[in-house]
């Protein structure tokens, strides 16, 4: 007899980091997590080369960071677990080859998004996060290592969804000269008008009613959630999850003219994020200029929630 209440498992391979999640039916008919958990494992790296390519040890973390995190939710005993990847294997030239070996290493196969396919699931992740319940007309926008996704929500419904090659590590290794350095203004600005250009020529319209509200999902806005509650004394949890653009704008300041070394230090920051965390606070501000947002509302429910939602309630 099937189970009532079926446990589903999600790893998203992302491009900087890898993330599980557990979910089933709440009591209230909602996506109810049951198990969470993020490596960062950076599978992108060299994404930005010509043509773009997975490095061999960007494949073993993968590789590695997929065991971990199959392990952790194997005590829930899944009724299905899906494998989804983005921009970094949708890209690569090689990305046939990480595939096949996480099937030999795994026994799962890897259901490979096309952008479209990314935007949407996020969008669906999204509304099922009971802190928006109240947004009607609304922005999302969701950065990762290899690609920046934006929607436009009217009525709780996707009128726009776009893909933009704007990791955080693809810029990063197109822009910056050396992270190991603080963030050039140069820099910086350079990221602001890729930024915008990239918007534009996509046709993403900032078109929803004055005064709609933008949410920010993604590992970045987590890291500068992460260090504002760390520089409070508080778990991350216990902050507001409105980041204001002049926050963004000073931890900018703050932690974008550290040398990489003082980075790894600043708490709340994760080690492995931070040669990339400056270009990727410096694209979530090139956004809000573009979009003339003066703040974000921080979600942790993206990619995996939305391809959760869709294996215990059906497509969309």
């Amino acid at each position: 007899m099937a189970e009532k209440n079926p446990v589903v498992a999600v790893v998203d391979i992302g491009s900087n980091s890898l993330k599980s999640l557990a979910a089933d039916r709440g009591p209230r008919g909602e996506l109810r997590a049951r198990h969470t958990q993020a490596i960062d494992a950076r599978i992108s790296a060299g994404i930005s080369r010509t043509p773009p390519e997975l490095s061999e040890a960007g494949m073993q973390n993968g590789l590695a960071a997929l065991r971990e995190l199959l392990a952790g939710v194997a005590p829930l005993q899944p009724a299905q677990t899906v494998l989804v990847a983005t921009s970094a294997v949708r890209d690569a030239v090689n990305g046939g080859e990480f595939r096949r070996r996480v099937r030999a290493a795994t026994g799962h196969e890897i259901r490979t998004l096309s952008g479209a396919e990314e935007a949407n699931l996020i969008g669906r992740g999204l509304v099922a996060d009971p802190a928006l319940a109240d947004l009607r007309d609304f922005y999302v926008f969701d950065l990762g290592g290899g690609s920046l996704e934006c929607l436009a929500f009217r009525a709780r419904s996707i009128e726009q969804a776009v893909s933009l090659p704007l990791g955080c590590v693809r810029l990063t290794e197109q822009i910056v000269a050396d992270p190991a350095l603080p963030l050039a203004a140069a820099e910086a600005a350079r990221v602001d008008r890729q930024v915008r250009a990239e918007l534009q020529n996509a046709g993403f319209r900032f078109a929803l009613p004055g005064g709609s509200e933008a949410v920010f999902a993604g590992g970045s806005l987590t890291t500068a959630r992460a260090i504002v509650a760390a520089r409070a004394g508080r778990p991350i949890a216990d902050v507001s999850a409105v980041l204001t653009v002049e926050t963004l704008r000073a931890l900018l300041a703050d932690i974008g003219r550290l040398p990489l070394a003082a980075r790894r230090q600043v708490p709340g920051l994760p080690p492995a994020r931070a040669d990339v965390f400056p270009v990727a606070l410096a694209t979530a501000i090139a956004v809000a200029g573009a979009g003339g947002f003066g703040r974000f509302h921080h979600s942790f429910h993206n990619l995996r929630y939305g391809v959760a939602a869709e294996l215990l309630f059906g497509a969309a």
